[in-house]
Parts: C-alpha cells; sequence; structure tokens
C-alpha cells in the first residue's frame, strides 16, 4: 500500500530513515514534539512512535504523549488517487532497522501463539485520510527494508480514498464484517480490511488476520511477523487525529515479552510516601463477546512523588487475565495487585502511569468496584 518508507523509491531516502530513526530513537518525555522527516522515539519503554513523513517536503509534526501521538500539524497535500503524504505511526517490532526495546519480533508464523493488540483512535472532521493498521510480514527475519506482505486494516477512511488494488470479497475476523481489498503498491503486497463503519476502539487477535491472510495463500507459516504498526495516512489536513492508546503483545518462540514477566531486579519500594497517598485511577475497558481488553491509568493526586506503586482490585467473577503490559500481576483472577515494572515505578504528584491487560470473561461484563494504590483507597 501506500506508506512512508513502505513506499519510498530511493535509496537515500530509506538511508535517511534509518539514520534518523537511529539518532532519535529516544524516551519520550511527556508532550514531546517531533517535525523532523523520520523522526522517532520511544514510550512505555515498549514503543516506538515515528514521524515518517516521506510523501512531502511540507512540515509534519506530531506530539507524543505517554500512550500515543496527536498530529499536531500536516502541511502537506497528496493526490487522492495516488499515495498519502507520510504514515505517522506507533509501532511494535523493527522497521527500517528501529526495533522497538525489548521486542520479540522478527517471529516464525508457526511459532506465534498468540498476537494480541488494542487501540484507540482520535478521529476529527474536514480532513482526508484513513485510519490505518499495519501488519507487516516477510520470509526471512528482517529487520530493515520493505517486507513483501503487508496487512492492512482500515478502522476509518475520510475522503475520496481507497485500499490498493480492489475488492476481493468479504471476511468475517473477529466477529466483524470487513471489505478484503487485494492488491501491490510495487513494491510489496497488500491485503487490505476495511471497517463499514468507523471504529474508534477495539481489542483484537492480530493472528485472526494474519491466519486469513494465510488462508489466501499469500503467505506461509514460515513467514516472519516482522512489526505491528497503528497510525494514519493523510492526504489532506489531518491536525488533532490522535493514536490514543496502542498496545501489542506478541507470545511464541520458546520467548515471553519482556513486559509480561517479573523485572529482574527488585521493584522500588510500594509504601505510601510521607504525607499519605492520593490516588485517581481511569479504568477503560473495550469488551466483545467472550473477551476484553482494560487500560488502567493510575494519577497521583497526592502532593508527594510516589517512588513505586501497587495498585489492588478484585476481578469480577468470570474473568481471567491472559495478557499483561506495563505492568506484572499477583493473580489472574479475583484479587489480584498490579505492581510496576523496573522503568516505570515513579509517579510523581499530579503525574500518572499507565498499563494494561487482556482477558476472558463468562456471564455478564463489570469492571473492578474499588482500587487501592498502595494500600490507600483510590478516588
Amino acid at each position: 500500500m501506500r506508506r512512508a518508507l513502505r513506499a519510498a523509491v530511493t535509496a537515500c531516502l530509506i538511508a535517511a530513515g534509518a539514520l534518523t530513526a537511529t539518532v532519535l530513537a529516544l524516551p519520550a518525555q511527556a508532550d514531546t514534539q517531533i517535525c523532523e522527516q523520520f523522526g522517532s522515539t520511544t514510550i512505555g519503554g515498549r514503543y516506538v512512535v515515528m514521524n515518517n513523513r516521506w510523501g512531502t517536503s511540507a512540515e509534519q509534526c506530531i506530539t507524543v504523549t505517554t500512550a500515543g501521538f496527536t498530529i499536531a500539524s500536516q502541511q502537506g497535500v497528496g493526490n487522492t488517487s495516488g499515495a498519502p503524504v507520510s504514515y505517522p505511526a506507533v509501532y511494535y517490532g523493527c522497521h527500517y532497522t528501529n526495533c522497538s526495546p525489548g521486542t520479540n519480533l522478527p517471529l516464525r508464523v508457526d511459532q506465534i501463539t498468540s498476537a494480541t493488540s488494542s487501540i484507540e483512535y482520535g478521529f476529527v472532521g474536514g480532513a482526508t485520510y484513513d485510519a490505518a493498521y499495519d501488519i507487516w510480514l516477510d520470509p526471512a527475519p528482517k529487520t530493515d527494508g520493505v517486507n513483501q506482505q503487508e496487512i492492512m486494516i482500515w478502522f476509518n477512511r475520510q475522503g475520496a480514498i481507497q485500499p490498493i488494488g480492489s475488492v476481493v470479497g468479504n471476511a468475517t475476523i473477529g466477529g466483524r464484517t470487513w471489505e478484503v481489498w487485494r492488491g501491490n503498491n510495487g513494491q510489496n503486497e497488500v491485503v487490505s480490511y476495511v471497517a463499514p463503519a468507523p471504529i474508534t476502539t477495539l481489542g483484537f487477535s492480530v493472528l485472526d488476520f494474519i491466519t486469513d491472510v494465510r488462508n489466501r495463500g499469500a503467505i506461509t507459516s514460515a513467514w516472519y511477523l516482522t512489526s505491528i504498526q497503528a497510525g494514519f495516512e493523510p492526504w489532506i489536513g489531518g491536525a488533532g487525529l490522535a493514536v490514543k492508546s496502542f498496545s501489542a503483545t506478541v507470545n511464541g518462540g520458546g520467548t515471553t515479552p519482556p513486559t509480561t514477566t517479573p523485572p529482574t531486579t527488585t521493584p522500588p519500594t510500594t509504601t505510601p510516601p510521607p504525607g499519605g497517598t492520593g490516588c485517581a485511577v481511569a479504568y477503560k475497558t473495550n469488551a466483545w463477546p467472550g473477551g476484553f481488553t482494560a487500560d488502567v491509568t493510575v494519577t497521583n493526586t497526592g502532593g508527594s512523588a510516589i517512588g513505586g506503586w501497587s495498585l489492588g482490585f478484585t476481578l469480577p467473577a468470570g474473568q481471567t487475565v491472559t495478557q499483561t503490559w506495563n505492568a506484572t500481576l499477583s493473580a489472574t483472577s479475583g484479587a489480584t495487585t498490579a505492581r510496576n515494572l523496573s522503568y516505570n515505578g515513579g509517579i510523581s504528584a499530579g503525574g500518572s502511569q499507565s498499563f494494561g491487560f487482556q482477558g476472558t470473561y463468562a456471564g455478564a461484563f463489570a469492571t473492578p468496584a474499588a482500587f487501592t494504590l498502595n494500600g490507600a483507597a483510590c478516588a
């Protein structure tokens, strides 16, 4: 499909992208702004956020948050009969030699036991764009250059644009019906899944889409998954478009992603700081029949910084956690405690930290009734 470095056709452009990624892939601070053409940074000690402006010389800037990014300005204009001007995105895995911290990708498809993700988009009107989720695969475990197979999931599109190729039918994946397109952008094969109506939030199995593409004969189980990406392809405008949150977890190959295992060092103390602990918890969920994801944000409303955190809560009856990111859980059902990892223990006064998990449930879906932070009740 049409994509940043994906659709780049000159060696100098590729080299520039790789060099910039190497220089700029530093941990993001709050509200970090990136205007460099291929500038990037890391968030959560796990994902890379990239500006990836490849189809225009006009300025594009993104504001990086702790969970995603927002397009702050986008001055380029693309031909709606051709390619977009950029692909700002957040990703897990490897993209043009820039691999996300601690990733276990590339990983052979037949070694993947599960691959799950959750995404929350923020849309705007008056622009021409698609909200595109990308899954990249190749016969070799590539960490640079263009992969041979791209899977695109269009969560939304606005304006007179369409995916690469032509419609080849429909597919039911994750309980939803998708219009399927197939084609070639001149550099790689593309299979696109287009939602019939905008989707702002979704938790799903990435492996389900990979399996459908394999069943179409486009890849084999011996191919490698190299990266999972979520962002936007703007043609005209786009300021205000946002990836509000993104998570991806791939298990298999005899390894476990680093964020789902306890840290190798003892976490900082989780006792309340002098003066007591005040806290507020935002617990956002996305549920579908039999499954759900939860994104949890813990805010320190007290007057002192916290050196380490333990969030206690009870999962409603029938719920079982299957995947976790940015925290460890003491149990997968019932009463549990989420504890910080080695890189996200500190919460300044007025600051926050986020973690999440995916799980299954039986019966009616519900959310925890109460939370405690380091033993103190939260609002």
